[in-house]
């Protein structure tokens, strides 16, 4: 009979437990994923009681009372504190959304955060992203064009091709979209994944950007655009409320419009 095990580092174990301080009357427990490729243990999910009286109302309040007052050691990412940077994505309550912007009182029981998945971890909520920047740097996102720009005024365009770019422009980048994606999870190496092909659209549909033939044909191949099976996870999870399944469709019209 075949046997398997799971790689190594892969079993989560139980952490340990922190209680509230003697008094707090709103209290709630965090769980939280706790990792550390240098001392060579498994993860573990630590528990943190808490006082919500000593915290802001977001998750991210909570986190940042975690490591400023009961364990300096967690390590996470966070910047603007108003959803606009991205940084503080993560997978809180089995979903990938901000923690800047997920309210603690919208989750019901113990809070439980994890890193984007599906990503190699550098630390505890810390996910490596360089493969998935160097996927967004592939679709070339800025504008290319080889006609002079004119000499006393930036390129304009019409009211109508503005409005095209409406919910493609807001696109992040904390790639909670790519992260949810099973496609992406599968073929991550090859499959540009919904958040790169949502900023490719967004330039091939730019009417000042005269590269649109170059820009498909980078994406005509099996795996770069054509391993989305429209599972719309990605559209779901958007804390922006974008749609790149919508956008990665566009783009498969726009394959076969050519061809015609």
């Amino acid at each position: 009979m075949a046997e398997f095990s799971l790689p190594k580092n892969s079993r989560v174990m139980p952490g340990k437990t922190v209680s509230a301080a003697n008094g707090a009357k709103r209290k709630r427990t965090f769980r939280v994923y706790r990792y550390d490729p240098d001392n060579g243990d498994n993860p573990r999910v630590d528990s943190y009681e808490i006082d919500l009286d000593k915290c802001g109302p977001m998750v991210l309040d909570a986190i940042i009372y975690i490591k400023n007052e009961v364990d300096p050691t967690l390590a996470f990412r966070r910047s603007c504190r108003e959803g606009i940077c991205g940084s503080c994505a993560m997978n809180i309550d089995g979903t990938n959304t901000l923690a800047c912007t997920k309210a603690t009182e919208s989750i019901k029981g113990d809070v439980k955060i994890y890193p984007l998945p599906h990503m190699p971890v550098h630390k505890d909520l810390v996910p490596d992203l360089k493969h998935f920047y160097a996927q967004y740097a592939s679709v070339k996102p800025w504008l290319q064009a080889e006609s002079p720009p004119p000499p006393d005024r930036e390129r304009l365009q019409s009211k109508e091709d503005r409005e095209k770019l409406d919910g493609l422009y807001e696109c992040i980048l904390c790639a909670c979209c790519s992260t949810s994606c099973p496609s992406y999870w599968w073929n991550g190496d090859r499959y540009l994944g919904p958040a790169a092909l949502l900023q490719a659209y967004r330039w091939l549909v730019d009417s000042r950007d005269e590269a649109t033939g170059e820009r498909l044909d980078e994406l005509e191949d099996p795996f770069k655009l054509y391993r989305c099976h429209t599972i719309m996870n990605c559209a779901r999870t958007c804390p922006k409320g974008l749609n790149p399944a919508e956008a990665i469709a566009n783009i498969k019209k726009m394959m076969v419009t050519r061809t015609l």
